[in-house]
């Protein structure tokens, strides 16, 4: 069993909003300086390429199949948009929510244009509708798209909203991307510690990032030890790792163990693999997930609990 860390509540914090961070940071992490993020963001990230896949379950074309998962599973809390959350929220008032402050859709590559993604809501709507709806939101999150040439802007937004989500008692999470046309390599994991080095100096308390790729190895026991630099490089901030594409369960929990036993990151933030899954089988999923991020489950334990679908 993971042993319970004393949470440490950052200077900007005020005096009268510590309590409510640590609540707030309790609530995801259960004291154990661990995630496990249910990301439902992609409805405008990735349009309808994963909903609407030949690959996704067909409950996955209704939105609220994520909520109904959220509601259900065994997770941290939910990320999503401001509306998304309005629309649904009060019928699953038990989930611990995280907004997402910006988003942008893929239709235009990279190669065309470097990515600048800007705040759809400020901290400030934010705090609002938490009051307004009494919703369980514990915290905000925004993307970085690090190397763009809208790198200042995004680097601006970033900071003050992680400001004024810890003025306000909330935890922040970074989603940090290199992207850019001079970005060469953005799985390079020299690139990615840089990424999580930048989240610690804005003073987030979780990063999202992609799991590094090597031009030379696919060994995932080196990819593991690779990815200690990014750890290292965020100090006090947590790093959690984007699930990414759908993938087969056992290499997915088994990537999941290096990333937290090897490489020392904190958990992890998985959209597409749990909700393109039917409603009883996401549910297992994330109870698989969560086993190894807070039970310090092995995958082959991980993976009884994901094929029981006695449960």
């Amino acid at each position: 069993m993971v042993e319970k860390q004393t949470i440490q509540v950052p200077a900007d914090v005020p005096k009268e909003k510590e309590q409510e961070y640590i609540k707030n940071i309790e609530t995801v992490t259960h004291g154990l300086r661990r995630m496990m993020l249910f990301a439902g963001d992609q409805k405008i990230e990735h349009l309808n390429d994963d909903f609407g896949s030949k690959e996704a379950s067909p409950e996955d074309a209704d939105p609220e199949h994520m909520f109904k998962i959220a509601s259900k599973a065994r997770i941290s809390c939910f990320t999503t948009q401001l509306g998304l959350l309005a629309k649904y929220g009060r019928d699953y008032s038990t989930v611990a929510y995280v907004i997402k402050l910006n988003s942008k859709s893929n239709i235009v590559p990279v190669e065309v244009k470097d990515p600048l993604s800007e705040e759809m809501v400020t901290p400030e709507e934010v705090i609002q509708f938490k009051k307004d709806s009494g919703l369980n939101i514990v915290g905000m999150g925004y993307t970085l798209y690090l190397g763009s040439e809208y790198e200042a802007e995004m680097l601006k937004e970033a900071s003050e909203a992680i400001l004024k989500a810890h003025q306000n008692g909330m935890f922040f999470i970074l989603w940090i991307y290199p992207r850019g046309k001079n970005v060469p390599d953005p799985y390079d994991p020299h690139l990615i510690a840089g990424a999580t080095g930048v989240a610690v100096s804005l003073g987030s308390d979780f990063v999202k990032v992609t799991y590094p790729k090597l031009k030379d190895s696919n060994d995932q026991l080196v990819l593991a030890e690779k990815f200690k630099e990014a750890v290292a490089a965020a100090g006090r901030t947590m790093v959690i790792v984007s699930g990414g594409s759908k993938m087969e369960v056992p290499e997915f929990l088994e990537q999941l163990h290096n990333q937290i036993h090897i490489s020392g990151a904190a958990g992890n933030a998985t959209g597409r693999n749990v909700h393109m899954r039917p409603l009883e089988e996401a549910v297992r999923f994330c109870s698989a997930i969560s086993a190894i991020v807070f039970d310090d489950a092995t995958p082959v334990e991980a993976l009884k609990i994901y094929t029981n679908t006695n449960a």
